[in-house]
């Protein structure tokens, strides 16, 4: 006790005038919005120019971020471009749902996007095809109504031009908003393919995180070829609704790209920097090659 009254204490210390100015001269060093990233899965900062390079790929631990559909689109087809199908083509309310018709603006904006999937025809390693590119960056990648219709027509353009089909999907699954209207888009896009296929046509899928709910449940699981991103979460429900109904523990690496190819549900799983070369090889093992005639 008497040990406590005579122990010195601690104060702080007022700095002088002369460190207040120096303090006050020295400029903030701001870091400019964007210049660097955090790895979400291993924390890892990286400058944002080095991680564009490595194809939006963690160099630490391989994680692959998100990608928009146009850095998709960049990174996959010749030369970027892409001659666009359905551009102008845009979501309404038709249930008059509280509030969606000003989040389809706002997410407009954010997105720079007009909804969740981009669609065309455009070249990759020199052939032609025709390709859907969702975005998570839209509405989380959900299908509604017009997600659907695109896809769908997509589809049919390459069923009447006979080239290969290629959708690479990202999606929280069905549109609340739009309810049933979103749901009958399952049936109608994987009528659609079922009818490509038998007529002959090569459909690849690619699936990147996170791919779940109806767009799993319909086109992005009929591939004549189903590849997937590393890591990437791919399921129908969640995963604590599933543990909550079978009331047992899931394995850690339940959903991922991983778990499928394990148990038959996926090809192969492509690391980004190899998925171009990769369906170049595909579509020339596919490709109608030119007979030559040789004369007698």
């Amino acid at each position: 006790m008497f040990k406590d009254l005579f122990h010195k204490r601690k104060y702080a210390t007022v700095p002088s005038e002369r460190e207040r100015g120096d303090q006050q001269e020295r400029p903030k060093r701001d870091i400019p919005e964007g210049l660097m990233n955090k790895c979400p899965k291993c924390a890892a900062i990286q400058f944002s120019k080095e991680l564009d390079k490595n194809h939006k790929v963690c160099p630490s631990c391989g994680h692959h971020f998100r990608l928009s559909a146009w850095e998709r689109i960049g990174m996959t087809l010749d030369d970027g471009r892409l001659s666009e199908f359905d551009r102008d083509m845009i979501s309404e309310d038709p249930l008059e749902f509280p509030g969606y018709a000003s989040k389809l603006e706002a997410q407009k904006k954010s997105s720079g996007l007009r909804d969740a999937v981009v669609t065309g025809e455009g070249a990759i390693g020199g052939f032609p095809v025709v390709v859907a590119i969702m975005s998570f960056d839209f509405f989380s990648g959900s299908m509604g109504s017009v997600v659907g219709e695109k896809i769908t027509r997509a589809i049919e353009q390459a069923r009447l031009r006979k080239l290969p089909m290629l959708i690479f999907s990202t999606s929280g699954g069905a549109r609340m908003q739009e309810s049933i209207l979103s749901l009958m888009q399952m049936a109608k896009t994987s009528a659609a393919l079922a009818k490509f296929q038998s007529e002959g046509g090569l459909y690849i899928s690619v699936m990147t995180d996170p791919t779940t709910g109806g767009v799993t449940a319909s086109f992005a699981s009929l591939g004549d070829y189903n590849l997937a991103e590393p890591g990437a979460l791919i399921g129908f429900a969640g995963r604590i609704v599933i543990e909550q109904t079978i009331r047992q523990k899931l394995p850690d690496n339940f959903q991922t790209s991983e778990f499928n190819l394990q148990h038959g549900q996926l090809d192969r799983v492509v690391h980004r920097k190899d998925m171009k070369s990769t369906l170049t090889r595909l579509l020339d093992m596919h490709a109608v090659k030119e007979e030559t005639g040789h004369g007698g």
